[in-house]
C-alpha cells in the first residue's frame, strides 16, 4: 500500500466540548461522505440541543442511510415509529418539505404502485439538494414498487452526474498533497583558510613595501623614462591582474559547470530519498518533451542536470520528511523549464554566459607584457643606484608577488564563486516561487471530499445497474444487495483529516440476493476515469456460504472473508493497517470511518444472516419485514 496524502481540511473534526450546531455540521459532512454510523450518533448528540427542520431532515436521512430495516436498533425503530411527536417541525422552509416527502416515503414501503404516485410526483418537484439527498440515501432502507421508482430516478441521476463538475479534469488533484514551499539552495560559503588569508595580507605588504622602494631607487637615477616606464608597469600589473582573475574565474567556472551537467553521474541509494526523487525527476524528464527531440536521446542528453537536479533536492529536502510527492510539482517545473530552455536554445547558455570576452583576454596578455617590459626594464634601471639593495628589493618584489597572486586569486576565486551561486540560487528561488503560485491556482478547484464520495456513489450505482440487467433482474426482485469497496492493489490514497481513504483505483465487490442464492460481481474501477476493469463473476446457493468474518491483523488491517462449504475463499483487503495519524486524531478512528464508507457493516449484516440461516433467511427475511413495517406504522 502505498503511503497517502492527507488534507488539513477539518471539516470531519469535533471535539466533546464542540456546540451542537458544530457537531451538527460534522454530522452532515460524515452523511455526505456517506458514512452514515458516525453522522448518526453526531446529528443524534446534535438535535438535543439544536432543533430546526434541516437538523430533522439530516436526522432521518442518517436514521436509514446505507442500511435496511432489519439493521435498526428497537430504540431506533421506536424513534422512527415516534418520529412525528419527536419532531417540532417550524415554519415554511425547502428543509420542512423534505421532512414531509421522506415520512411520506417510509409510510409508503410495500404499499400498492397506485398508491405511491403522489408521492413520487412530489418527490419530483422537491427542490435541490433535497430530492438529490433522499434519492442518495434511502437507495437500501424502501422496498416494494417504491423501490423500483427511486431506483430508476437515482440511476438517472447517477448517470447525468458520473462525469459532471468537471470530474476528470479535477478528480486527480484530491490524491495530490498540499504542496510544500520551495527551498534556496545555500551556497558553500566561501572556503578561504586563516592561512591563505594571513599569507594573502602579509605577501599584499609586502609587496606594496617592495614596490615603493623600487621606485624610491629609480627615483634617485633621476632618469625621466625609467619612471615612466615604473609607472606603466605598475598599471600593467594591475590591469593584467584584474582581467587574469576574471579570465581564470570564468574558465574555472565554466569547467564546474561542464563536470556538474556533461560529467559522470552517480548512483543514489536503493530506497532513500535521492532515489525516490530520481524516478520522479526521469518521469518527467521523460514526459516534457522538446518538440521534434526524441526521447532517448533527450534522456541521455539531460543525464547530467537530472543527476543534478536529484543531488540539489537530496540536499535540500532530504532532511525535511516531506516526502518526493510534496516537491512533485517542483520537479515538474523544473523538467518543463528544461524543455523550455531546449526549445529556445538556451539549455547550456552558461557556456556563452561564463565565454571569456576578447577583450578581457586582451587586456589580460597586455598588461602582463607591459609589466614584463616596461617594469623590468625599469627594475633593471635601479640596480645602478644601490646594487644588492636593489636585487634584494626585486627578488623580494617578485617572491611576495607569486605568493600574494596565488593567495589572493583563491580569494577572489572563491567570493566570486560565492556570489554567483547566491545569484543563480535567488534567481531558481524566483523561479520556483512563481511555478508554485501558478500550481496553487491550478489546484485551487480540489475537490471537496463530498464530491469524491457523490461520484464513486454514481460509479456504485452504474455497476449495479450493469448487474442487474446481466442478471436480467429489477430491483425490487433483489431481496437485498450490498456492496464492498477495497482498495485496489498498490493504489494511492488520500483522505481528510478524520475522514475516510479514497483510492485511484477500487475493487469493487456487489453482492445480490435472490431468491435463487446470491449473484456475485467483482471489477476493478479506475476512478480517475471511471472505468470498470477485469469483471469476474459468481453465482452460490444460500447454503454454499459456509462463513463471513472480517479478520483483523496486529497492525489493525482488516480483511474480509467468505468461505463456501467446498472450501474456496474470498478474500479482500478492505482497510489497510497504515492510517497516517494527523494531529488530534485517534488510532483506530481512521479504520473505522474507512470501513462505514467501504459499506461493510451492511455487507456483513447481510451475508452474516444467509451463512447463519441459509436458505431460511429469505423467508425469515419476508417475515421481518412485514413485522417491522406494521410496527413502524402502528403510530401512524
Amino acid at each position: 500500500m502505498q503511503a497517502g496524502t492527507v488534507h488539513v481540511d477539518a471539516i470531519y473534526m469535533t471535539t466533546p466540548h464542540d456546540p451542537p450546531e458544530t457537531k451538527f455540521r460534522a454530522g452532515v459532512s460524515f452523511l455526505k461522505g456517506r458514512m452514515p454510523g458516525p453522522a448518526r450518533h453526531l446529528i443524534n448528540e446534535a438535535r438535543v440541543g439544536y432543533a430546526t427542520n434541516e437538523v430533522y431532515f439530516y436526522w432521518l436521512l442518517a436514521m436509514v442511510s446505507g442500511r435496511t430495516r432489519h439493521e435498526l436498533t428497537k430504540d431506533e425503530i421506536a424513534q422512527l415509529r415516534d418520529r412525528r411527536a419527536i419532531m417540532r417541525l417550524s415554519g415554511e422552509d425547502p428543509w420542512r418539505d423534505g421532512v414531509r416527502i421522506i415520512d411520506r416515503l417510509l409510510e409508503s414501503a410495500g404499499k400498492p404502485e397506485e398508491d405511491i404516485r403522489v408521492v413520487v410526483k412530489d418527490l419530483d418537484a422537491l427542490r435541490e439538494p433535497q430530492r438529490s439527498l433522499i434519492l442518495e440515501h434511502l437507495e437500501l432502507y424502501l422496498e416494494g414498487p417504491i423501490e423500483d421508482h427511486l431506483w430508476r430516478l437515482a440511476l438517472t441521476k447517477a448517470r447525468t452526474e458520473q462525469m459532471a463538475g468537471g470530474r476528470k479534469d479535477r478528480i486527480w488533484k484530491f490524491f495530490h498533497p498540499a504542496p510544500k514551499e520551495p527551498l534556496p539552495r545555500t551556497p558553500r560559503p566561501p572556503d578561504i583558510p586563516l592561512s591563505t588569508r594571513a599569507g594573502a595580507v602579509t605577501a599584499a605588504v609586502t609587496l606594496v613595501m617592495a614596490t615603493a622602494y623600487l621606485g624610491h631607487l629609480i627615483l634617485q637615477t633621476g632618469r625621466i623614462l625609467l619612471v615612466l616606464a615604473y609607472t606603466l608597469g605598475v598599471a600593467g600589473a594591475y590591469v593584467g591582474a584584474r582581467n587574469a582573475a576574471d579570465w581564470h574565474f570564468r574558465v574555472v567556472r565554466r569547467r564546474a559547470k561542464d563536470r556538474q551537467y556533461l560529467g559522470p553521474t552517480t548512483k543514489a541509494e536503493r530506497g532513500s530519498f535521492a532515489k525516490r526523487a530520481e524516478h520522479r525527476i526521469d518521469h518527467y524528464f521523460a514526459t516534457y518533451l522538446p518538440p521534434g527531440v526524441d526521447r532517448d536521446n533527450w534522456m541521455v542528453h539531460t543525464r547530467g542536470i537530472r543527476c543534478s537536479l536529484r543531488d540539489e533536492l537530496a540536499e535540500v529536502y532530504g532532511e525535511t520528511r516531506a516526502g518526493v510527492e510534496r516537491i512533485a510539482w517542483l520537479i515538474r517545473h523544473r523538467a518543463s523549464d528544461a524543455s523550455t530552455r531546449q526549445r529556445e536554445g538556451t539549455l547550456w547558455s552558461y557556456r556563452a554566459e561564463l565565454a571569456t570576452p576578447t577583450r578581457t583576454k586582451a587586456l589580460a596578455i597586455l598588461g602582463g607584457l607591459t609589466l614584463a617590459g616596461a617594469g623590468g626594464w625599469a627594475a633593471i634601471g635601479a640596480v645602478p643606484v644601490e646594487p644588492l639593495r636593489a636585487i634584494g628589493t626585486i627578488i623580494l618584489l617578485l617572491i611576495s608577488a607569486w605568493v600574494g597572486a596565488r593567495a589572493w586569486l583563491h580569494i577572489v576565486l572563491e567570493r566570486r564563486r560565492y556570489a554567483a551561486d547566491q545569484l543563480e540560487s535567488d534567481q531558481t528561488l524566483k523561479s520556483d516561487l512563481a511555478a508554485l503560485d501558478r500550481w496553487r491556482a491550478k489546484m485551487a478547484d480540489k475537490p471537496r471530499d463530498e464530491e469524491i464520495a457523490d461520484w464513486l456513489d454514481c460509479d456504485r450505482k452504474v455497476l449495479l445497474d450493469k448487474a442487474l440487467r446481466h442478471y436480467r433482474l429489477t430491483m425490487s426482485h433483489v431481496i437485498a444487495h450490498a456492496f464492498i469497496e477495497a482498495p485496489a492493489r498498490s493504489s494511492a490514497r488520500a483522505r481528510m483529516r478524520g475522514g475516510p481513504w479514497r483510492y485511484k483505483k477500487y475493487q469493487l465487490l456487489v453482492f445480490l440476493i435472490t431468491q435463487e442464492g446470491v449473484r456475485q460481481l467483482t471489477v476493478t474501477l479506475d476512478f480517475l476515469n471511471a472505468t470498470f476493469h477485469d469483471e469476474q463473476r459468481l453465482n452460490y446457493r444460500f447454503e454454499a456460504v459456509a462463513s463471513v468474518q472480517v479478520s483483523q491483523s496486529d497492525n489493525d488491517e482488516r480483511t474480509f472473508e467468505l468461505t463456501l462449504v467446498n472450501g474456496d475463499k474470498i478474500s479482500v483487503e478492505v482497510s489497510s493497517g497504515f492510517e497516517d495519524l494527523q494531529q488530534d486524531e485517534n488510532p483506530g478512528r481512521v479504520s473505522e470511518v474507512s470501513l462505514d464508507a467501504a459499506g461493510l457493516p451492511h455487507t456483513l449484516h447481510v451475508l452474516e444472516g444467509i451463512a447463519a440461516e441459509g436458505k431460511g433467511w429469505v423467508e425469515q427475511q419476508e417475515l421481518r419485514t412485514g413485522h417491522l413495517t406494521a410496527a413502524l406504522a402502528d403510530h401512524a
